[in-house]
């Protein structure tokens, strides 16, 4: 169903989002051997894939859904997407945002006409209170995952990268949520069920991964950390859940240190700027690159909105 959805999504959201490049990276490939891909999300409007499911999500909706509005929850970038997406498609709204948020990625929101609202020291809390919140007032929530319709657009990131690259052995997807590895591990996979779906996640804030050793979603603390579109909880009943357990094949914890000795790395040798999550991805593909060797590789640099007080304590 979600790779049939993606490609349904693909076509509903083409005149609203940027294709964006897939570009051979000489530096990552000649450090690991292997023949490595990014997947430059950095350079999507608003600078991050949630544009994607942030589109497709309002695409979806009826004509009274949209006039009723709409309430996202956001660590910055969905939110950013969301406010995009509605000034776009004239739908009002609020977006709420956990207390510690980066002021860039606030700034970001406003900018594309969104109206912010701060709540909670965690992003759960955030989702929980932006759901209530909906609900009390009628208006649609939407979720930044935990939303077959934003898996979906999620989830064209995929369709583009299978379009773009013939063989993929691998990709690397730093998650929270679950949202863009559900989508792009689910469409890549049904092109080719040998593709391994790594699911990279900070040591600080490895919900998904501790969960699904668990079997279960667990209630867990995230630590700071340079990763901040992937940090936090995630909501109890959460359809990512399922899907991450059954697709992801392998999963990478990093550390804060090599999370920014990999976003070093990209800004060196790519000369562009990546957020924390990005970082994620990459540093995760570093961990084990000896297992990928002559393989082609494919990682997705999932955003570049990073503040400019974030970036001088990674450079």
């Amino acid at each position: 169903m979600l790779p049939a959805n993606a490609v349904l999504a693909a076509n509903r959201i083409a005149a609203h989002i940027r294709e964006t490049p897939l570009d051979y990276s000489p530096a990552l490939s000649e450090l690991s051997g292997a023949n490595v891909y990014l997947k430059l999300e950095n350079l999507q409007h608003t600078g991050s894939f949630k544009l994607r499911g942030a589109f497709n999500k309002l695409l979806s909706l009826t004509p009274e859904e949209r006039a009723a509005g709409g309430v996202a929850a956001s660590s910055g970038n969905h939110g950013a997407a969301i406010a995009y997406a509605m000034s776009k498609l004239g739908v009002t709204g609020v977006i709420f945002v956990p207390e510690q948020t980066s002021p860039t990625k606030v700034d970001a929101i406003k900018r594309a006409g969104g109206e912010v609202r701060f709540f909670g020291n965690d992003g759960l809390d955030t989702e929980m209170h932006a759901r209530e919140y909906a609900e009390q007032n009628d208006m649609v929530y939407l979720s930044p995952y935990n939303d077959l319709d934003v898996i979906a657009g999620q989830g064209t990131c995929g369709v583009e990268i299978a379009r773009q690259l013939s063989a993929i052995d691998a990709v690397f997807i730093a998650v929270g949520g679950g949202g863009l590895i559900s989508g792009v591990g689910s469409f890549l996979k049904s092109v080719n069920p040998a593709t391994s779906v790594i699911a990279c996640q900070p040591l600080a804030s490895a919900v998904m991964t501790e969960s699904v050793k668990a079997g279960e979603i667990l209630d867990l603390p995230s630590e700071p950390t340079l990763s901040d579109g992937t940090a936090g909880g995630i909501e109890a009943g959460s359809i990512t859940f399922d899907i991450c357990r059954d697709l992801v094949d392998e999963y990478q914890v990093v550390t804060e240190k090599q999370i920014a000795d990999a976003m070093c790395l990209f800004i060196d040798s790519h000369h562009m700027l990546p957020e924390g999550a990005a970082g994620v991805a990459i540093a995760g593909f570093l961990a084990s690159a000896e297992k990928y060797q002559g393989k082609n590789v494919v990682i997705i640099v999932c955003g570049g909105n990073i503040s400019r007080e974030t970036l001088k304590k990674v450079i």
